[in-house]
């Protein structure tokens, strides 16, 4: 189903905002401006409907938040340090959009632009976006698709592609923040498991300052569920970010049939299986949502939201010795990455 709201884009055009169903009762909303997951309502067994993701009350207020919600990112999610690297012997300078940094692939990123519909219906809906050479920064000239598929079970597959015609690193997420509680509880009551045995640290700004650290001993190892408030703020790495907001190498190695992470809500209820192709899985505890516009009219508070975003680690580019495939795309390749949000009722 597609629909127009009279709201006009910062384009003059409407946004457009689509909606999944499947035969469980599950429905979830998206809008073109920036391929964004607006909504994921899930059927409980006891007849009642969570929300599972956090969002705006419009459209337009998508366009004014800073905090990503919903949105597919890049070229290059997450962060560059000093917006530059270099790559086969050049030097690269991009736009900063946080501080020097880079951040979700400078000021005018993917989630700031109208993806165009190519074809949609009740389970899919696949978009397109071109990006010229130079744009932020970046070299060569860059097609990218994003497909979100919702499944009868309850799975929002997202697979992102792109091409090249000159070399470029290329690392596409989505921004999704979920609460499995269905309102704006404190996320920290949620139980979270991530498969993973390194985590990167980083400093105040979120730049990578060592090499990988293992997790067994300190507060992130959550290879054994654990919840999310249990060890937080309690070491120097979470306090530099005011909590959770860093990379972890994932054990499953891009495999899709082996879970990436796994989330439940405050009551046990309704978990959250990941999936992922990606090397990295980024979580983000909500640290800075204060003052974002809710979807309930209010605005949300930190801590109310968690965000696992599958990726490359961050400031790959700078990194090539880092134990994960390149980032690196070059022309006659296809960057593709497919994440797997699995819903589940109890």
């Amino acid at each position: 189903m597609l629909k127009e709201t009279p709201n006009l884009a910062p384009d003059g055009l409407p946004y457009r905002l689509l909606t999944l169903r499947n035969e469980a009762g599950m429905v979830v909303t998206l809008m073109d401006w920036g391929a964004t997951l607006l909504s994921a309502r899930v059927p409980m067994p006891d007849g009642s409907v969570r929300e599972t993701l956090l969002g705006c009350a419009s459209p337009e207020q998508y366009v004014t938040q800073t905090a990503y919600l919903g949105a597919s990112v890049g070229r290059y999610a997450n962060r560059i340090a000093q917006s530059r690297f270099e790559l086969d012997g050049v030097g690269y300078a991009l736009l900063p959009s946080q501080g020097d940094n880079q951040l979700h692939g400078g000021p005018e990123g993917f989630d700031k632009r109208r993806w165009k519909i190519v074809q949609q219906n009740d389970g899919e809906v696949l978009f397109s976006l071109d990006s010229p050479d130079g744009d932020q920064g970046f070299p060569g000239a860059l097609s990218a698709s994003a497909r979100f598929t919702l499944t009868g079970d309850n799975r929002i597959a997202i697979e992102y592609r792109a091409t090249v015609d000159q070399p470029c690193p290329v690392n596409l997420t989505n921004h999704a923040y979920f609460n499995l509680d269905g309102n704006t509880s404190d996320v920290r009551q949620h139980k979270l498991q991530i498969l993973a045995d390194e985590y990167l640290p980083v400093d105040e700004m979120g730049i990578p300052y060592q090499g990988l650290k293992a997790v067994s001993g300190n507060s992130f190892d959550f290879r054994t569920a654990k919840p999310i408030g249990q060890d937080f703020l309690s070491d120097d790495d979470q306090r530099k970010v005011n909590g959770y907001d860093h990379a972890f190498l994932l054990q499953a190695k891009g495999d899709l049939r082996q879970p990436a992470a796994q989330l439940w809500s405050t009551d046990e209820k309704l978990q959250m299986t990941v999936y992922t192709t990606a090397p990295a899985l980024q979580f983000y505890s909500g640290n800075y949502l204060n003052g974002t516009a809710a979807r309930e009219g209010d605005e949300y508070r930190n801590w109310q939201g968690v965000a696992l975003e599958s990726e490359y680690l961050p400031d790959s580019p700078n990194h090539p010795e880092w134990p994960q495939p390149d980032c690196v795309l070059r022309p006659g390749e296809e960057y593709v990455s497919v994440t797997v949000y699995h819903f589940i009722p109890h």
